[in-house]
C-alpha cells in the first residue's frame, strides 16, 4: 500500500515537471533571413551582365525559388523566415559595378528592415566577377555581416564551380556546395545548408568550433571534373560519408571557376565541425586525394577539333547526334552570340543537299531578325544579321536568309524564339541568348529533336535530359569566352604555380589553414 502511494507521488512529481503544451509552444522559432546573388562570370568574354540578368526576387517571392520552402513544408515550419533578395543570373560576362551596387543596396536595406536574426541562409554561386572588385562574394558577405551582426549564424550554399576565398570562409559559419556535376543535387544541397543551420540553432550549438580551409593549386574546367566519370566520381563519393561522421557538420570540395582571372580562382576543400582531429584529418585527406588525382581528370566525352567533330556527326547513323559547341557555352559564361560555328555549318555542303543530314542549331541571338519575323509571320522569308553583337572576335555577324518555321514568345531568357530554316538546318534565333537544356525546349518550337540527325548546342557537358536523349555525343573545341584549352588563355592574376598551367609543381602545401570563428575582425 505504501509502495503504491509512493509510486503515485513520483508520477505526480514527474507530471508536474513536464512542460505544458502551452509552455512548449511558447519557445520562439528562430528568425532566419534569406539572401544571395548567383552568377558565373567569364572575364575572358567581352560581355557584361546587368541587373536585369539576375531576375531578382524580393520578399515573399523568394520562397518561390526554393521548392523545400513551400508553405506546407516541414522546413518552412521550423523557423520564421525573412527573405531579402535572391537573384540568379544565367552565366555571362563580368557584372557591371552599377548592377552589383544596386542589388547589394536592396539586399542590405531589406535585411535592415527585420533585424535581429538568429541565422541567415546565404545562397550564392561563388564565381561572380564585378567591375573593379575582387572577390565579390567575399565583399557581399562582409557587408551583410555588418548589418546582421556577428552573433548571427550564416550558412552558405554554393556551386562546386565557385571560389572560396579566406574572406568568404571567415565571414560564413556553415558552408557547403553541390556534390554532383551536372548539378542534379542543387536543391538538395541548398536544403542541406538550411537544415544544417536549423539544427545548430535548435540544438543551441551555434557556430562550429572548427573550420578547416585548404587551397588546392588546381584549376580545371567542369567538363574535365564531372562526377559522372572517374576520378571525379570517386573523389566526390567520399564527401558524404565524411560529412556524416560524429563531430563533423559538413564537408565540401570546390573545383573552382576556370574562366575568371582572379587570385581566388582555384580548388578548395573545406570541412566544418566540433571535433578538431576529425575536421583536420578529413580536410587533408580530401585535399590530398584531389591533388593526387590531378593528372587523371579527362574530358567527360570525346573531345575533338570542330572539323573532326562535325565529320563524326555526319558519318554517324545514331540520332540525334549531339555536338557541344563548347567555346561559347552560355551556361559557363560565354556571350552566347559567337557566330564562328554557325558560319562553318552554313558553309558545309552536307546541309545544302536535298537528302542531306538534318541539323538543329541552338542557338544564336538576332533581335533584328526576330523583329522581322514577328512582322512577316510563319511561312515567310526573312533576312537579317544575327550574332556577334557582343563577341565578334572570332567571326562577324551573319546575314541569315531563310524561312520562318515557328515563333514562340514569352520565354524567360530568350523573350522571343524564332526557328529559321536554311537548307537542312533549323537555326533557333533568339531575341536574347538562351541555353537549350531540355527536349521541351525544342518540341515547343515545333521541332522534333529525336528524329533529327544532328543537334548542335552551345553547352559543355550535357545536362541530364540532353544526355539521356543523345544517340551519340562529341564535344567540339570551338572558340569563345569559355575556351576549354585553358593553357592558351591569357591568365595574368591567378596564383602561380597552378596546375595544369604549371605541370611540374613541387612542395605543394596541403595542410589545414584554420579559419577563425566569424567576428568583427575578419
Amino acid at each position: 500500500m505504501k509502495l503504491n502511494k509512493m509510486y503515485g507521488l513520483i508520477l505526480l512529481i514527474g507530471f508536474a515537471c513536464q512542460p505544458t503544451d502551452k509552455e512548449s509552444n511558447d519557445k520562439p522559432l528562430p528568425r532566419i533571413a534569406i539572401a544571395g546573388l548567383a552568377i558565373e562570370s567569364s572575364t575572358f568574354s567581352p560581355a557584361k551582365s546587368t541587373e536585369e540578368a539576375f531576375h531578382a526576387l524580393y520578399g515573399e517571392d523568394v520562397f518561390n525559388y526554393f521548392p523545400f520552402l513551400a508553405a506546407d513544408s516541414s522546413v518552412r515550419k521550423q523557423a520564421e523566415y525573412f527573405p531579402a533578395v535572391k537573384g540568379h543570373a544565367l552565366p555571362g560576362g563580368i557584372v557591371t559595378r552599377e548592377a552589383y551596387e544596386s542589388l547589394m543596396s536592396k539586399t542590405l536595406e531589406s535585411l535592415k528592415a527585420n533585424l535581429p536574426y538568429d541565422g541567415l541562409f546565404f545562397d550564392i554561386h561563388g564565381a561572380m566577377s564585378v567591375e573593379g572588385l575582387d572577390d565579390p562574394e567575399g565583399d557581399m558577405i562582409k557587408r551583410i555581416r555588418e548589418v546582421v551582426g556577428y552573433d548571427c549564424v550564416i550558412s552558405t550554399c554554393m556551386d562546386l564551380h565557385g571560389n572560396v576565398s579566406k574572406k568568404l570562409a571567415g565571414n560564413t559559419d556553415l558552408i557547403t556546395c553541390y556534390r554532383m556535376a551536372p548539378h542534379e543535387d542543387a536543391f538538395e544541397s541548398k536544403r542541406r545548408a538550411l537544415t544544417n543551420l536549423l539544427d545548430r540553432l535548435e540544438s543551441g550549438k551555434g557556430k562550429p568550433e572548427y573550420k578547416a580551409w585548404i587551397p588546392v593549386p588546381v584549376l580545371l574546367p567542369g567538363e574535365k571534373t564531372s562526377t559522372r566519370i572517374e576520378p571525379g566520381k570517386s573523389l566526390y563519393a567520399r564527401v558524404a560519408p565524411i560529412a556524416e561522421q560524429e563531430g563533423i557538420i559538413d564537408a565540401a570540395i570546390w573545383v573552382g571557376y576556370a574562366w575568371a582571372d582572379e587570385p581566388r580562382n582555384h580548388a578548395v576543400v573545406m570541412v566544418t565541425g566540433d571535433d578538431k582531429s576529425k575536421v583536420k584529418a578529413s580536410a587533408e585527406s580530401l585535399a590530398n586525394s584531389f591533388w593526387e588525382a590531378r593528372n587523371d581528370f579527362e574530358f567527360v566525352a570525346p573531345t575533338e577539333p570542330f572539323e573532326t567533330a562535325l565529320q563524326m556527326a555526319i558519318e554517324s547513323d545514331k540520332k540525334p547526334f549531339l555536338l557541344s559547341d563548347m567555346g561559347d557555352n552560355p551556361t559557363a559564361g560565354g556571350a552566347g552570340d559567337v557566330t564562328w560555328t554557325l558560319n562553318e555549318l552554313l558553309n558545309t555542303d552536307e546541309f545544302k543537299k536535298e537528302n542531306g543530314k538534318s541539323l538543329i542549331y541552338a542557338s544564336i541571338p538576332g533581335p533584328q531578325l526576330v523583329e522581322q519575323a514577328l512582322q512577316v509571320g510563319v511561312g515567310k522569308e526573312v533576312e537579317a544579321y544575327v550574332g556577334a553583337e557582343v563577341d565578334d572576335r572570332y567571326a562577324a555577324p551573319i546575314l541569315l536568309f531563310g524561312t520562318v518555321k515557328s515563333i514562340r514568345e514569352g520565354d524567360r531568357h530568350a523573350e522571343v524564339e524564332v526557328v529559321v530554316e536554311v537548307g537542312n538546318i533549323s537555326v533557333i534565333v533568339t531575341k536574347k541568348r538562351k541555353p537549350y537544356h531540355r527536349e521541351h525546349d525544342f518540341t515547343q518550337l515545333e521541332l522534333n529533336p529525336r528524329d533529327t540527325d544532328i543537334i548542335v548546342v552551345k553547352i559543355g557537358y550535357l545536362v541530364p535530359e540532353l544526355y539521356n536523349m543523345r544517340g551519340d555525343w562529341v564535344m567540339a573545341l570551338t572558340p569563345g569566352g569559355v575556351d576549354q584549352d585553358l593553357e592558351r588563355l591569357d591568365y595574368q592574376r591567378i596564383k602561380r604555380p597552378m596546375f595544369p598551367m604549371d605541370k611540374n609543381m613541387t612542395d605543394v602545401d596541403l595542410n589545414v589553414r584554420w579559419i577563425e570563428t566569424s567576428n568583427s575582425k575578419m
